[in-house]
């Protein structure tokens, strides 16, 4: 597997990206919605996971130690994994991905929102390393990975 920067010639594979069925539900947490709104998009940090040829995977973070909110001056946005990609360990190679990135930078960690549920990602995050130590006012989880 290897990272590569989003382009024109990837983003149509990564929005053809499928999931499993439930999943939708949890692809985008509200938080980040509205701090897409006011995000810097010279902080954000967008990737393509490769297997071979294959786009299999996207990952998004932020990276702006200047942010007026803690939680996103570190944080990853979003992972998805093409459906018939996951638990072969794309996500984890995508979150290294960014982590890496992040101590490039000088971060200690990252932070990650998710709405807890049946068939979300909390088991995902967890087995990644992401601890929970908050919760949004919107009721989703804070994870956070140390570095």
């Amino acid at each position: 597997m290897r990272v590569v920067e989003l382009s024109a010639s990837t983003i149509v594979a990564v929005n053809a990206l499928s999931l499993k069925p439930g999943q939708e539900q949890f692809v985008a947490p509200i938080s980040y919605s509205v701090a897409a709104a006011v995000t810097n998009p010279a902080t954000t940090w967008q990737r393509v996971i490769l297997e071979g040829d294959d786009v299999v995977g996207f990952v998004q973070g932020n990276f702006d130690p200047e942010g007026d909110q803690d939680y996103f001056k570190s944080v990853l946005w979003r992972v998805n994994v093409d459906a018939d990609a996951q638990r072969q360990g794309v996500g984890k190679f995508a979150v290294d991905a960014l982590a890496g990135e992040a101590r490039d930078r000088g971060f200690t960690h990252i932070n990650v929102m998710y709405e807890p549920g049946e068939g979300g990602p909390e088991k995902f995050f967890l087995a990644v390393g992401f601890t929970p130590i908050d919760e949004t006012e919107y009721g989703e989880v804070v994870g956070r990975l140390d570095l």
